[in-house]
């Protein structure tokens, strides 16, 4: 099936309901219907090869994403945060883009690639002839995306028609939102996050709200006034939340669910949202950009669960990334490659029909049984609950002991003066690595090195004490809310040298 068939199911069962926008003036399934199959015409007659966004947060993103799922090319977004000499050298590596871009993004690629404001691809959607559904095989690309590139240069992830319709098909009930369903859409358009969403949320009838530019007071607002019932945030922005609204409850009356995902969610947080978000029951997605998003979700049900447990390992759940969704398959794999039991840590591997593993002029990287190294360092619990402990190549070997910055930084960001922490292994002679922790305090405070270590150490292991504590006013983190570890390390060894 092709990303286009979602549209058009949806439209046959919604028609004049709001799919996208605000609930007095937003665009029905009809009209977004209508309007993809004129942007297919516009993409056609221009001759592009890639369908690439340049824009912010915006209803142009789904109309972009699905007129080109009919033209069947790639929709390609860009991340506009990035400087113009970057963001030129992503596009050299595109065949033939056509560039929809907000107006001040445009002087970025004029001159160079053929380019079209939002506004101006809208309208033209709107004068072209509707292009009819193409019949094409559903291996053919959908979606293109840029990896965050937060340890190495950025990769570009082929997502297949298939792809990112067997995760809807598998994980996603047709027309079964509610009626006045609306689902808050505040990450990047070219975060897979993004993509999923749109997809998710068409295909299920609930009306899309994009916010532009996340602020707390801005979500806030524009979720009571939308009568939001859904939303998906990154840690650091539900932390931005929780911070503005200090001891107060979020006031969303309508809000039933809320999803979190991209990062770790330290528990501390966790908590305190729970509290600002009474009644809303959350959602732990975990995925990547090569899985089509979400590969295991840890449910409403399993939250409340596990706060209220008298059973430490379920009580353990809550730092969990739960079960695997419909449709996939997950292994734990040591050094050698053998197939780890429970409760032991190695690397995630995961199978299934969403998974691609694949990378535009590097082929798929997936192994002859179809599973595809994650790089993610993980366990399983007896119950088949998955752990997350970071990446593979963040693992710290002090002393020959291997050593997983999460748990460490786990429990710094527990201390009630710490407002963020990262941990990273830097060379040492004795040790062969030390522990280094990057700790950024709350307003006002004044913990100090020791505290810090003794509050680490009556916690933890004595192995996993950090051994040292720098200082900064904030952690390199992208959109995702990912650590931009590679930008830490340079940032901290550089200024430690000696």
């Amino acid at each position: 099936m092709h990303l286009s068939r979602l549209l058009t199911l949806a439209t046959s069962r919604q028609g004049e309901r709001v799919a996208l926008g605000g609930r007095a003036d937003g665009l029905s399934f009809t009209r977004l219907a209508r309007r993809a199959a004129g942007g297919a015409t516009v993409l056609r007659e221009q001759a592009a090869g890639h369908a690439v966004l340049l824009a912010r947060n915006g209803p142009v993103m789904p109309q972009l994403l699905f007129a080109a799922a009919r033209a069947g090319i790639a929709f390609t977004p860009v991340n506009y945060r990035l400087s113009a000499t970057h963001i030129r050298g992503l596009l050299a590596d595109l065949d033939a883009p056509l560039v929809v871009a907000d107006d001040d993004y445009l002087p970025i690629v004029a001159g160079e690639h053929r380019a079209m404001a939002g506004t101006e691809f809208v309208a033209a959607c709107d004068a072209a002839e509707p292009a009819p559904e193409s019949d094409f095989p559903d291996d053919k690309p959908a979606v293109m995306l840029f990896t965050s590139g937060t340890t190495s240069k950025p990769k570009i992830v082929l997502l297949r028609h298939r792809h990112l319709t067997s995760y809807i098909l598998q994980n996603v009930g047709h027309g079964s939102a509610e009626d006045g369903d609306a689902a808050l859409v505040s990450m990047p358009p070219y975060h897979i996050a993004a993509v999923a969403s749109v997809l998710s949320n068409l295909y299920a009838g609930r009306r899309v709200v994009y916010l532009p530019d996340f602020t707390a007071e801005a979500w806030l607002e524009l979720a009571r006034r939308e009568r939001v019932t859904s939303a998906m945030v990154v840690p650091t922005m539900l932390s931005r939340v929780v911070e503005h609204l200090g001891t107060g409850s979020a006031g969303v009356p309508s809000l039933r669910t809320l999803l979190y995902g991209g990062s770790r969610m330290p528990r501390s947080l966790l908590a305190r949202a729970l509290v600002a978000f009474d009644g809303v029951g959350f959602v732990n997605a975990y995925g990547m950009t090569e899985t089509s998003s979400t590969i295991s979700l840890l449910g409403p049900d399993d939250h409340r669960t596990a706060l209220v447990a008298g059973d430490e390992s379920v009580r353990a759940r809550l730092g969990s990334v739960g079960l695997p969704v419909q449709g996939i398959e997950l292994q734990i794999r040591g050094g050698d490659g053998a197939v780890l039991g429970p409760d032991e840590p190695g690397e995630l591997w995961v199978r299934g029909p969403q998974v691609s593993g694949e990378y535009v002029g590097r082929g798929s990287v997936l192994d002859a049984g179809g599973w595809f190294p994650t790089r993610d360092r993980a366990w399983l619990d007896s119950e088949g609950y998955l752990f997350v402990e970071g990446r593979s190549d963040d693992t710290i070997i002090r002393g020959g002991e291997n050593i997983a910055p999460a748990e460490i930084e786990e429990t710094l960001v527990a201390h009630p003066e710490v407002a963020d922490a990262a941990v990273i292994g830097v060379p040492d002679d004795e040790w062969g690595e030390r522990i280094l922790a990057v700790v950024v305090r709350r307003a006002g405070s004044e913990v100090d090195e020791r505290e810090l270590r003794d509050w680490a150490r009556s916690r933890l292991r004595g192995s996993r004490t950090p051994d040292h504590v720098v200082w900064r006013d904030e952690l390199p983190r992208n959109e995702a809310g990912k650590l931009v570890r590679r930008d830490l390390v340079a940032d901290v060894t550089g200024s430690t040298t000696g």
